[in-house]
């Protein structure tokens, strides 16, 4: 494949403290030289991947946030936020905004696209022809935020407060598996049970992912999706399963799944809730028993206290858990739509746009 009007893509590193994922893998990256692409890199500490295989494939390496400095119509790729720093933003961007159901600080995201005439094509809404995503990170977020749960329903049962401390990468999964495994045996030992898991989701990507994992882990997990939450919430069955997992990606409101009247009911025995789905910032959290995400660093949020603790976590970059595994598959996935994207009338894109154009719109009406 060859492309005449000499696209740019530029990798831009990510700012967002532990994000050691990228869009763009050095394989990637050469497949799109090789299609007539101009592929520039920003230097990373943080990347899973060196820097040295990106130059070794061809591509042009730059320092961190020159993507400023771009020539006007390159591409800027990336992963999470831009740094809040109120410029203009001019070129094209690629990544996940996180600004189309108000969550915070949407309006004055889009309102510097709008001063500077740039545009942003968010991952999250690359929608094919049957309107499915065409690339995610869902199960990896899955496993990652099925493994930190039962690490932290673990950490309970060894009495450890914080459940669960800081947490890092793993180099791929079968060693972050066999780390919940130690620590599952551990604490089998002091509680004489396995955690029993109720998932809402089941059926997505992130649901698979959660359930892969607690499934090499020999745990019962009782599936919900759609059909099961039909009725509306919240819901007496999360209370009797030691963790929840919500793998829900909602785009509309609906009845929360829990609240925080619900969780002081008496026999509670629910300890661990993972929302993977993290969107407290939003109108449509069907988990709203927080305000504010966690992180890597402190990634357990007590909600009640001895002696029937409840904890949660909700990190929204788990995959960086998995860096590479994650990334590798992300991109698999994107570049499809990325050799295309110097195509104006491409309908992925050029669906991007509509959305984006349509958001930039409610400004005026807000």
């Amino acid at each position: 494949m060859s492309i005449s009007n000499n696209t740019s893509v530029w990798l831009r590193a990510e700012t967002k403290p532990g994000e050691a994922r990228t869009p763009l893998t050095p394989q990637a990256a050469a497949e799109l030289i090789a299609a007539g692409f101009e592929i520039t890199v920003e230097r990373s500490r943080q990347r899973a991947i060196p820097d040295l295989e990106y130059s070794d494939v061809g591509c042009i390496i730059a320092q961190p946030g020159a993507w400023q400095e771009a020539p006007v119509g390159t591409f800027i790729l990336g992963l999470k936020e831009l740094p809040e720093t109120g410029s203009a933003l001019r070129h094209q961007h690629i990544y996940f905004a996180h600004a189309y159901k108000e969550q915070k600080g949407w309006r004055e995201l889009l309102e510097r696209f709008r001063a500077g005439g740039g545009e942003l094509l968010d991952l999250e809404y690359l929608y094919n022809q049957n309107n499915r995503r065409i690339a995610a990170f869902g199960y990896w977020a899955g496993f990652a935020g099925a493994a930190l749960a039962i690490l932290s329903w673990c950490g309970q049962s060894l009495q450890k407060n914080p459940s669960l401390s800081g947490v890092g990468s793993w180099q791929d999964k079968n060693l972050l598996i066999n780390d919940v495994q130690k620590l599952l045996n551990d604490a089998f030992k002091i509680a004489g049970i396995k955690p029993r898991i109720l998932l809402i989701g089941a059926l997505g990507r992130v649901g698979q992912g959660a359930t892969d994992l607690a499934r090499s882990l020999e745990l019962e997990i009782t599936q919900w999706d759609m059909q099961e939450t039909a009725v509306g919430g919240p819901f007496v069955e999360i209370l009797e399963h030691d963790i929840f997992i919500n793998c829900v990606l909602v785009s509309k409101p609906l009845p929360p799944f829990i609240t925080p009247e619900f969780v002081d009911q008496p026999g509670r025995i629910l300890s661990v809730i993972a929302d993977v789905s993290c969107d407290p910032y939003g109108e449509y959290n069907p988990v709203p028993l927080y305000s504010r995400c966690t992180t890597f660093a402190k990634p357990v949020l007590r909600l009640k206290a001895d002696p029937f603790p409840l904890d949660l976590i909700a990190i929204d970059n788990l995959p960086s858990m998995l860096p590479v595994e994650a990334s590798i598959d992300f991109c698999q996935q994107l570049l499809p739509a990325l050799l295309h994207l110097g195509e104006s009338e491409n309908p992925i894109w050029q669906g991007a746009r509509s959305i984006f154009q349509r958001n930039i719109d409610r400004l005026e009406v807000n």
